[in-house]
């Protein structure tokens, strides 16, 4: 990465009408959040199966104690990083229309950023399968260490984190709000993902194809590498801060 690279690319984004940011798992784990599918992921560790939708049906009592485990592993003490923030000084700018993420820490809004579409939900809350009430997901699990297995609502229906799992498909709304703007976009920035993980995977290469300049700030390789106006192979809460500074210098 070269200083001529984030310096164009910021010319770019202060010349575009719409820039939408899309981030993955190489931004939560620079807070120390855990990656789910790499060589030490969690899923490494977990069985998926524990965590898939049928069981949350068939074993709720056991699903919720898994649960439990998880999230205390997931969440602890994670705060947003300089790549978060980057991104919230963006968007107040008004230089980022919005931020689709794959991941389900909250840490976007927790930075500052206000239009964030959570294409897998968010960890922070729990929602009722009947009534679809939504609640602060800390009472829950709370609830669920002093022995309430399962939690359920006050209309007697069962709670479930308000994230999509195993055997779920993707929020509709989410998705098609998604899509919409990866194909209106001037500027799509790919950030800390492996852009391989479908259908999300398919949002850059959307907007690649209806003529956006496509930036990657990942440390790996990507899918989309070659076909990447800019392909940034380096640390996100490096790249971020740097190009927000260079954009609103």
């Amino acid at each position: 990465m070269t200083d001529d690279a984030v310096d164009s690319l910021a010319s770019e984004i202060r010349d575009a009408e719409a820039v939408v940011a899309f981030t993955g798992a190489g931004v939560s784990t620079a807070s120390g959040i855990p990656d789910f599918r790499g060589e030490d992921g969690l899923w490494n560790r977990y069985d998926v199966d524990d965590f898939h939708v049928r069981r949350l049906r068939a074993d709720p009592a056991g699903f919720w104690a898994d649960r439990l485990d998880l999230a205390e592993e997931l969440y602890a003490d994670a705060g947003p990083n300089a790549a978060h923030e980057a991104l919230a000084r963006l968007e107040e700018a008004g230089h980022v229309e919005a931020v689709v993420t794959q991941n389900v820490d909250g840490l976007h809004h927790a930075a500052g950023s206000e239009s964030v579409i959570e294409l897998h939900g968010n960890g922070s809350r729990v929602a009722c399968l009947d009534c679809g009430e939504r609640f602060d997901a800390e009472s829950v699990r709370e609830r669920v260490r002093g022995g309430e297995r399962p939690p359920t609502c006050d209309c007697g229906g069962l709670l479930k984190p308000d994230v999509v799992l195993f055997g779920e498909q993707l929020p509709e709304a989410a998705m098609l709000r998604a899509q919409s703007l990866a194909e209106g976009a001037d500027v799509f920035l790919a950030v800390g993902s492996s852009l391989s993980v479908e259908p999300a995977a398919g949002l850059p290469r959307a907007a690649e194809r209806r003529g956006a300049t496509l930036a990657v700030v990942n440390l790996d390789e990507t899918p989309l590498s070659d076909r990447a106006a800019y392909d940034l192979r380096a640390d996100v809460t490096d790249v971020l801060p740097r190009l927000a500074d260079a954009v609103l210098d």
